[in-house]
């Protein structure tokens, strides 16, 4: 857990967040919450993160996303010594998918 970003009003959009229950209530409530521009950029960065995690390179990732070098050494930085939050996900998606 980042310290910097704990505090009370974080911990309540978190469990708000765990209240959703489909991907439509998140489009509904991210919607409301965010930009276009956030939401796209957050897509951008998960997406990223699943193809760093398989083992795409960079052009590959580039080519495919769109993202910029900067934003893929980012998000790889955050996949290498983060907080686990992108593979704890990407890892459950897979074991729900069955693959």
């Amino acid at each position: 857990m980042n310290p910097k970003i704990k505090n009370q009003n974080t911990d309540e959009l978190f469990r708000a967040i765990l209240t959703l229950k489909n991907i439509e209530e998140c489009y509904a409530f991210f919607d409301d919450l965010c930009t276009v521009p956030e939401i796209k950029a957050m897509a951008q960065r998960y997406a990223v993160a699943k193809m760093l995690h398989e083992g795409e390179i960079y052009n590959e990732i580039v080519s495919t996303t769109g993202a910029s070098t900067a934003t893929i050494s980012r998000v790889n930085r955050a996949l290498n010594y983060g907080s686990d939050g992108y593979v704890l996900t990407i890892d459950r998606l897979k074991a729900m998918e069955g693959e």
